[in-house]
């Protein structure tokens, strides 16, 4: 008797942890189990001795204890990367570590999927119980058998997306499991296991993020290009807005994940009586725009806390309409994520004149100070520096040092008198361009480049714009720092940030009166394209002759709707739009009659975004071009910093590892890697050792990998995926491919 109560006490320590959360029986246990306990129970035949009935049900349990353990065991390896960066605390982190340092080396593509698109890709999929959801590039979304990239269900909301799509949302309630996806400037939400929409939220499963920001929803232009988050029954968005005016305003949005009802939103361009109110002119509240999360979020779960970066208000180089501070305007906001108060604050650029927007989400983590450890939120930035501050107070973590900058010499213009930057870690960018950091490819484009250099104006950060004459922005409009996003190793509290080492050149010009089309181009425009229509290709295209590449009707669509990183123009009437259609094809400037909203007056526009290139198309400074950087959070040490990518042509011809410009954020695994693609010309994939920034496994994709990897493991395989969709290198096609690595068989 004492045998079998040994074997009953054993079996119950093993149905305690069989039931463990983290151990997923398979259904064989699940028929075995019952059986087995009925039987250790049973009394003894009296034709078997009970000698050979021990041993006999010993050998059973022993089998079963044996083959549980070992389903438990590739059960627990299972794991999924179910919220856009892995975590709500947007870390960019996985724990598996199957592949590792010592077998990276043997990857292999396992499948991969193509959309059959083309136009680009910069969506991170999620994977859950072994699905992977992901978007096209026109932003159809669909179901994969994780595995084996076998189609579930594919959703087309019969809407033509032509705007970024960055990720999805998932919101699970029991049985009830719902994907939240952002299609232009509606919000879905689909049956996870069907792919269909779910009628009771929002009107025929769709919200209209156009609505329920106080003003015409006829003329806003909004876009959810990165997903929202989800806190409880609470699905929390921000969204992409113009950079011109009219704009809708920045509201952070939090609606009911079942019904799609409004639950709370938070003013960042404030309200009269709201905090921040008198940082702006009286009446801004009704006409300013943007001050907009564009990039992401991050949620403390447990404090129920939603961390919001925001960008820039419009019109972002002239602000004598919005004279002031501009709250919340480029700031990292702490907010309830039940209600939408604010908990504190902090603004990053006052006043900002420079799109120096906040462009990814923050990340949390855990840090050490003063040998204690303190939760911590982790902001990155597009002039090359890290913020760091306590995650419940916003105390800064590392000092910010306030100093003054120079004024505006524009009328009607009131530059901030002071601005902050942290004093460590030493910025992952530099700062200063000089004579001696122009480029020496050959002595003619460092001839070329020094003379445009003389020309501009090149004082470092925060220095106004000025009419006619080019000012320098290093880092670039589009950093540094991008919308990737960091990853960080929560066991080392290192932070891994992919930058961009890329001059930029403006001016301003002064509105001289034009009428017309021309007036429309100029206002609407102009900040992006230029004053002389020459783009700042690949992103944003010249459109000289663009009657040559696009149809009228393609032209039309793009203007309603926006098209890559061009938002729509809603605000135009028909008259307006079609004018401006004859206008970039013929550069007729055709009158207007009195119809339609007019255009916001504003007295000086941006001559345009504009790289300095040398003549041959590349980088008018000596490299690096892209930096790969490893730092420690605790003491501000770079562990490491690397060349990031380079041109495969001028790598043909010797200058290798220069760096290049690069789009799509890391990973990093408890293996020992740091997995990323995002380089934009030589369509690299590639893995380092997290500790020494060694490469250790690179591969060529079919486009380049602009977007964030996931990984994930299902029946003890782990996989590394990244949509790979090119669209950055104007000399290169786009398309719509996912690819999944994972060791071959016998290597794992």
């Amino acid at each position: 008797m004492k045998s079998q109560a040994l074997m009953i006490e054993t079996f119950d320590r093993w149905k305690a942890g069989w039931n463990h959360p983290a151990r997923r029986p398979s259904p064989i246990l699940l028929e075995l189990q019952p059986q087995t306990y009925r039987l250790r129970r049973m009394p003894a035949p009296r034709f078997l001795s009970l000698t050979f009935l021990i041993f006999l049900t010993l050998s059973l349990g022993l089998v079963v204890l044996s083959a549980g353990a070992h389903q438990a065991d590739k059960g627990a390896e299972s794991r999924d990367w179910p919220v856009y960066g892995g975590s709500p605390e947007y870390q960019h982190y996985s724990p598996l570590a199957q592949i590792n340092r010592s077998n990276v080396k043997q990857l292999q593509v396992a499948w991969t999927y193509d959309t059959g698109e083309k136009g680009g890709l910069q969506t991170s999929p999620l994977i859950i119980d072994g699905v992977l959801y992901g978007i096209s590039p026109t932003q159809k979304v669909f179901a994969l058998d994780a595995a084996t990239a076998r189609l579930l269900w594919n959703f087309d909301s019969g809407i033509k997306g032509m705007q970024p799509d960055r990720g999805l949302a998932y919101w699970s309630d029991k049985n009830d499991n719902r994907i939240l996806v952002g299609v232009m400037n509606f919000l879905y939400a689909l049956d996870a296991k069907t792919g269909k929409p779910i009628p009771a939220f929002g009107k025929d499963g769709r919200i209209d993020l156009q609505e329920n920001l106080g003003r015409d929803p006829q003329f806003q232009s909004i876009a959810l290009t990165s997903p929202g988050i989800v806190y409880k029954d609470l699905i929390i968005v921000g969204g992409r807005n113009p950079e011109t005016l009219p704009a809708p305003p920045g509201d952070i949005r939090a609606y009911d994940v079942r019904s799609g009802r409004l639950r709370w939103a938070f003013h960042t361009i404030p309200h009269p009586g709201e905090f921040g109110y008198d940082t702006w002119p009286k009446e801004a509240w009704k006409i300013s725009g943007a001050a907009n999360n564009w990039a992401g979020m991050a949620l403390d779960s447990q404090r129920g806390i939603v961390y919001v970066s925001t960008g820039s208000a419009a019109s972002d180089f002239y602000g004598a309409d919005r004279v002031g501070d501009d709250l919340f305007a480029n700031c990292l906001i702490a907010l309830n994520a039940e209600t939408g108060e604010r908990i504190w604050h902090f603004q990053a650029v006052r006043h900002d004149l420079w799109d120096r927007d906040f462009p990814s989400a923050p990340l949390l983590v855990t840090l050490k100070r003063d040998g204690k450890p303190v939760d911590a939120v982790v902001q990155t930035s597009k002039q090359g520096f890290l913020y760091m501050f306590d995650r419940a107070t916003g105390r800064p973590l590392a000092p910010i040092e306030y100093r003054k900058y120079p004024a505006s010499t524009l009328p009607g213009e009131v530059a901030a008198s002071e601005q902050g930057l942290p004093t460590w870690p030493a910025p992952y960018a530099r700062q200063n361009l000089t004579e001696d950091t122009l480029t020496t490819r050959t002595p003619a484009a460092h001839q070329w480049a020094l003379e445009r250099f003389r020309a501009s104006i090149h004082e470092g950060q925060f220095v106004p714009f000025r009419v006619g004459t080019d000012t320098v922005i290093f880092p670039g409009f589009d950093g540094a720092a991008e919308w990737g996003g960091p990853a960080v190793d929560p066991d080392t509290d290192i932070v891994y940030v992919n930058s961009n080492e890329m001059a930029w050149m403006a001016s301003l010009f002064e509105d001289r009166g034009e009428r017309g089309a021309q007036a429309t181009y100029l206002s609407q425009c102009a900040v992006c394209h230029g004053d002389n229509r020459q783009g700042a290709p690949p992103d944003i295209p010249s459109l000289d002759g663009i009657g040559n590449r696009r149809s009228p009707a393609d032209i039309t669509a793009a203007i309603r709707g926006g098209k890559g990183r061009m938002p729509g123009f809603p605000n135009l009437s028909e008259s307006q739009r079609n004018a401006l259609v004859q206008f970039l094809l013929t550069g007729e400037n055709k009158e207007l009659p009195g119809s339609g909203t007019p255009l916001p007056a504003m007295r000086y526009r941006l001559s345009g975004y504009r790289r300095f290139l040398d003549p041959d198309g590349y980088p008018a400074i000596t490299p690096p071009w892209g930096t790969l950087n490893a730092i420690d959070l605790n003491t501000g040490d770079y562990k490491w910093k690397i060349n990031f990518g380079e041109y495969p042509e001028l790598a043909a011809r010797g200058l290798k590892n220069t760096g290049s410009e690069n789009y799509g954020g890391p990973i990093v695994t408890a293996g020992g890697l740091l997995f990323i693609g995002a380089t934009n010309y030589d369509k690299k994939f590639r893995a380092y050792d997290k500790s020494t920034g060694e490469l250790l496994w690179e591969t060529t994709l079919p486009f380049s990998g602009n977007a964030t990897p996931a990984t994930y493991s299902i029946r003890g395989r782990q996989f590394v995926v990244i949509a790979a969709g090119g669209g950055k290198d104007p000399r290169s096609e786009s398309g719509g491919v996912y690819v999944a690595f994972a060791l071959p068989d016998g290597q794992r």
